[in-house]
């Protein structure tokens, strides 16, 4: 009919309802249209309507095909029409033509019933894939479902790891705060004693107060040193907790790594470069060197030290320890390059701990 079901409907329902205010059109799709089509033979009341409404909502092809002087012009309109694939209008203005003859009526009849079952099929094809679309958002929805889940999931974790981590950091910090206040008053009392000694009358009571003062200054300077330890290495837990893990622990036995190294003399006076490593772990490494009677320096490979002074700072080394597991691509390969190139002893560390550090020394002195 070349009109939307909706709109026939409604010129049904008027011309049905006429002389009726307020009937309804029971009839289904269907039958409004064989039952349009069948009065559309004849003249009268809907056809006329059904004319009216095609020739208002056609005009503007109406208008292009009146240009048609005969019917080859005529059914020239109609081909490019049908290539155009926009048919509905073109085939009214054809068929109300007044040069379309039988056989062109019966032409555009042909072509107008195989475009519909190509329109068939292409909206069998865009069903078939619009279900198989929805079927595989449903999959992609409930996959993203999931995935967010985890993801919510895995972010409640990592929080409240975090949140420990935090919490052991103040614990640690206020007992540092702490012992550093103890020093402070047992340093304060030791001045005291010092300089009341000469007023008092037994020098050798003084003597023995003094001596327990100071091993107890000892004691807490070593329980501070242990704490400072137990933090830094808390600290880098930390950092590796919000990096997501990257770069390894530190091992967990430095603390009762041996504190003097023998080195037969190989690095007395000598310049020793650490490129890397834990901020925590330098104390340790350059006591553990000085000890061996070694000059000790330090360069981070360009995280908070200038990466330009890298080069100058190998140069002036005697040695160089490289911390392989702590620090960058950049730096480790800067470093190896102009060791190679200048012939300079590199010893590479896999593992940030002194142990690991003190057993590559002793090979290298062997």
């Amino acid at each position: 009919m070349g009109l939307p079901l909706p709109v026939l409907r409604k010129l049904v329902t008027k011309v049905a309802s006429a002389g009726r205010p307020g009937g309804t059109l029971l009839a289904d799709d269907y039958e409004v249209h064989v039952g349009t089509v069948s009065e559309c033979g004849t003249r009268n009341r809907l056809s006329e309507a059904v004319q009216k409404e095609l020739e208002r909502r056609y005009a503007a092809v109406l208008q292009r095909f009146r240009a048609a002087k005969d019917a080859a012009q005529l059914e020239s309109l109609w081909r490019a029409a049908v290539s155009g694939g926009d048919v509905s209008g073109a085939f009214f203005a054809g068929l109300t033509h007044p040069h379309c003859t039988q056989a062109l009526e019966e032409q555009m009849c042909r072509d107008l019933h195989m475009i519909q079952h190509q329109a068939g099929a292409v909206a069998r094809a865009e069903i078939h894939r619009l279900n198989t679309l929805a079927g595989e958002n449903a999959a992609l929805a409930r996959e993203v479902a999931r995935l967010q889940a985890r993801s919510a999931a895995a972010q409640q974790e990592r929080a409240a790891e975090q949140e420990r981590h935090n919490a052991a950091l103040m614990q640690m910090r206020a007992q540092v705060i702490g012992r550093d206040s103890v020093c402070a008053a047992l340093r304060q009392e030791l001045e005291e004693l010092r300089a009341s000694i000469p007023g008092l009358a037994s020098r050798e009571r003084m003597a023995r107060q003094l001596e327990m003062v100071e091993e107890r200054e000892r004691s807490q300077r070593q329980q501070i040193a242990d704490l400072r330890r137990v933090l830094g290495d808390a600290e880098a837990a930390l950092v590796d907790s919000t990096l997501g893990g990257a770069g390894g622990h530190a091992a967990a036995g430095d603390a009762g790594a041996p504190q003097q190294v023998v080195l037969h003399g190989r690095l007395a006076e000598r310049h020793v470069l650490c490129v890397g490593g834990r901020s925590g772990n330098v104390a340790g490494y350059r006591a553990l060197l000085e000890q061996a009677g070694a000059r000790f320096s330090h360069h981070d490979g360009g995280l908070e030290h200038n990466a330009n002074q890298l080069e100058s700072s190998l140069a002036s080394a005697d040695l160089v320890i490289c911390q392989t597991g702590c620090i960058s691509h950049a730096a480790y390969w800067r470093v190896k390059d102009y060791c190679k190139r200048h012939g300079k002893r590199c010893v590479f560390v896999d593992k940030p701990s002194l142990s690991t550090l003190q057993n590559k020394l002793e090979e290298l002195a062997q």
